[in-house]
């Protein structure tokens, strides 16, 4: 079986990251974590994928004028490993429509709600304050308009009226850990696929 090549980016600690590489090192998996990328070089996540044998790189945004600077700076790197899919863990990034593009149907991510509800940031402060009696997380390819990307797949979990902002996001934690390495198998497999409207031309092609 190949494997496809696949890259995760983080930006903290990387615990959905340490959950697909523990799936991946399974023989019947069907991808391959070959590289962990970080835009903070603080990112605790890096020296755990390197305990870990995965390789790391950093690329730092504090470094760059402006965001698609950065964006194609990280696609370099990407292209260096040959990086087939990668899967946003973590990074507290905005990418660019040029990036987004270029990696259309190939980029996934995992948020912390049940999309569509709740996107963007504070998602378990934000649910407890609705009173909704279900949570969860979701696992979506990437779109240019934030977390708003086809459904890979989704897990609710329910809200105990005793719940903190705490006990709320441990639970869905591991919810997230259960169906992040589920989603990248169906991505890696061809069962899960996501291709970019008609007339939308692969910006990756092009050169600036």
């Amino acid at each position: 079986m190949t494997k496809k090549r696949v890259a995760v980016l983080i930006s903290g600690r990387g615990s959905n990251m340490i959950a697909l590489i523990e799936a991946a090192k399974a023989k019947d998996y069907p991808a391959e974590i070959l590289l962990v990328v970080s835009n903070r070089t603080n990112a605790l996540g890096l020296a755990r994928a390197r305990t870990l044998g995965v390789t790391t790189a950093v690329v730092d945004h504090q470094r760059f004028g402006d965001r698609e600077a950065f964006d194609r700076a990280l696609d370099a790197e990407l292209g260096a490993h040959r990086i087939e899919i990668v899967c946003l863990a973590g990074f507290m990034r905005l990418l660019t429509p040029w990036f987004v593009t270029h990696w259309t149907g190939r980029m996934i991510n995992i948020h912390p709600a049940l999309l569509p509800q709740f996107k963007g940031l504070h998602t378990h402060r934000r649910a407890l304050e609705a009173g909704v009696t279900q949570h969860g997380a979701t696992v979506h390819f990437v779109s240019p308009e934030m977390d708003s990307g086809p459904i890979i797949a989704q897990q609710s979990v329910p809200v105990m009226p005793t719940d903190t902002e705490a006990t709320l996001a441990e639970r869905v934690l591991e919810v997230e850990h259960r169906i992040y390495p589920q989603a990248l198998r169906l991505v890696a497999e061809g069962k899960a696929t996501f291709a970019p409207p008609a007339g939308v031309k692969d910006a990756g092609s092009s050169s600036k």
